[in-house]
C-alpha cells in the first residue's frame, strides 16, 4: 500500500484547497486525480466512493475520506495539529470551521451571477465579524490555540491569502493576523507551496467553474 495520499477533486482549489495546504504544511506527499467529466464522477459513485455523493475525495490509510471537515480532523490528528486535550480541540475546531465559513463564501463567487453585492458583503464580514477574533487571539500569541501549530493557523493563513487577493490591504487595520501571516510564509514548506509550479492551485478561472458545473450537471449561476 502506498503512503502517498490520493486527492480525488477538480483541478482547482475549491474545498480541497485547505487539505492541499494541510498536507503541504505537514509535508505528506500526495497525489492528485483530477475530475474532469460527468462519466469520472460516476465511477466514483458507481464504486461506492462517495459516502454522500460529493468530494472532496481523499484516499488514506487504506480508507476513503469524505466530508472536508473530517479529512482536515483526521490529518490533524495524524499529524498533531489538533490541540493537547479535548478543550483545545474546541478552540482550534471553532477557530477553524470560523475559517472554513468565511472562505466557503469565497468559494462560491466564481458561480454567482453578479458577484458585487456578495464581496461586498465578504468584505464587511470579514472586517466586522471574522478578522477582529483572530486578532484578538493573535494579539499576544505566536499560534491560535496553546501556543503550538494546530491546523486552524493554517486555515487562517489560507484565508487571509485569499482575502488580499480580492481587498487589497484587507488586513491593515489587523496588524497582529499580518505578523502571523508573515511569521507563517517562513515555514519552508509554506514558501515552497506559495511558488509557482507547486500543487497550490490558482483562482479559480472560466475553465473550472465549466468543468465543475459540466460534471455536477449544474444548468446556470446561482442567483
Amino acid at each position: 500500500m502506498s503512503d502517498r495520499a490520493v486527492l480525488h477533486y477538480f483541478n482547482g482549489r475549491g474545498k480541497m484547497e485547505s487539505i492541499r495546504w494541510l498536507l503541504t504544511v505537514v509535508e505528506a506527499e500526495f497525489d492528485e486525480m483530477y475530475l474532469t467529466s460527468r462519466d469520472q464522477y460516476e465511477k466514483l459513485l458507481n464504486d461506492g466512493s462517495l459516502m454522500f455523493q460529493q468530494v472532496p475525495l481523499v484516499e488514506i490509510d487504506g480508507m476513503k475520506l469524505v466530508q472536508t471537515k473530517a479529512i482536515l480532523h483526521y490529518i490533524a490528528e495524524k499529524y498533531n495539529l489538533h490541540g493537547k486535550d479535548i478543550k483545545e480541540r474546541a478552540m482550534v475546531n471553532m477557530y477553524a470551521e470560523g475559517l472554513i465559513d468565511l472562505m466557503e463564501m469565497m468559494m462560491m463567487l466564481p458561480f454567482v451571477a453578479d458577484p458585487k453585492p456578495k464581496l461586498d458583503n465578504i468584505q464587511s464580514k470579514a472586517k466586522e465579524r471574522y478578522l477582529p477574533v483572530f486578532e484578538k487571539a493573535l494579539s499576544g500569541p505566536v499560534y491560535l490555540v496553546g501556543g503550538k501549530l494546530s491546523y486552524a493557523d493554517v486555515l487562517l493563513l489560507e484565508c487571509t491569502l485569499m482575502l488580499e487577493e480580492k481587498f487589497t490591504g484587507i488586513l491593515g487595520d489587523f496588524p497582529s493576523v499580518k505578523s502571523f501571516q508573515g511569521r507563517m510564509i517562513k515555514i519552508p514548506a509554506v514558501s515552497r507551496f506559495l511558488q509557482p509550479g507547486s500543487k497550490r492551485k490558482p483562482q479559480p478561472d472560466e475553465n473550472y467553474v465549466k468543468t465543475v458545473m459540466e460534471v455536477f450537471k449544474i444548468t446556470g449561476p446561482f442567483p
